[in-house]
């Protein structure tokens, strides 16, 4: 028998988009895989850790670590920026610590990003989905940059029945999100956003999807604003349909 899958949710997932946990659990389940979700996970320490807040972002890791060191299997995590959190920042943050520091990487190999965990683990591109729309792929900057997960995503759309893939212009460049740089400096978020929904607009795309629920809120945000329907959806909610 092959391992669990150790479902781990992010705190936006887990406040404000349950179904896209559910979304998740659906299409691993469709694949096979066993999925076990660990009721005393909580947050990975990421927003302290972006804000310099380390030793706030501390507990939040060991907790986190202690938790999945009790589990057997690969950690699934429907989040470019925390997968990234535990994969790289927390090598970081354990830095010089003897006890923490091997606790952390053994962690980091065992978890990846949703899509990441679908095509490059299970070797699975088409997992039966069927959704009508065009659709453009917005790559989130943790997925890209800190992950080098590009082409998992669209692997995973262009498999979709009844999907058409639409050129996102300047897909690459940030929404403004960035979690606390949101918060911190509004103004050129805001720019940023608004650069992110004029290149939406000229895609001409039904829908926006993304692999990180913190662009989603933040591109939707921004189109509610604007007195226009939320387009964005997470990848999860597009695989999950059949």
């Amino acid at each position: 028998m092959s391992e669990p899958v150790q479902l781990f949710i992010t705190c936006i997932l887990d406040t404000f988009y349950p179904q896209i946990g559910e979304a998740v659990v659906r299409v691993l389940r469709r694949l096979g895989q066993t999925v076990e979700f660990l009721q005393d996970q909580t947050c990975c320490g990421q927003p302290a850790f972006n804000a310099g807040l380390r030793d706030q972002a501390l507990p939040l890791a060991r907790h986190t670590i202690d938790v999945f060191e009790k589990t057997r299997g690969p950690v699934v995590v429907p989040s470019g920026s925390c997968a990234a959190m535990i994969r790289h920042s927390y090598l970081e943050l354990f830095s010089g610590d003897a006890e923490w520091l091997p606790r952390a990487r053994n962690l980091a190999a065992r978890t990846y990003e949703f899509s990441e965990y679908l095509v490059d683990v299970l070797g699975v591109v088409n997992v039966g989905a069927c959704f009508s729309g065009r659709i453009a792929y917005h790559p989130s900057c943790h997925l890209l940059r800190e992950l080098g997960v590009h082409r998992q995503p669209l692997a995973l759309l262009k498999a979709v029945r009844g999907v058409e893939i639409v050129e996102l212009p300047e897909a690459e460049s940030c929404c403004g999100f960035g979690g606390v740089f949101s918060a911190e400096h509004p103004q050129i978020s805001s720019a940023m956003l608004e650069r992110k929904l004029a290149n939406l607009e000229a895609s001409q795309a039904d829908w926006l999807v993304s692999c990180d629920s913190g662009c989603i809120t933040h591109i939707n945000g921004g189109l509610q604003r604007l007195n226009r329907p939320p387009k964005a959806l997470h990848l999860a909610e597009i695989l999950a349909q059949t």
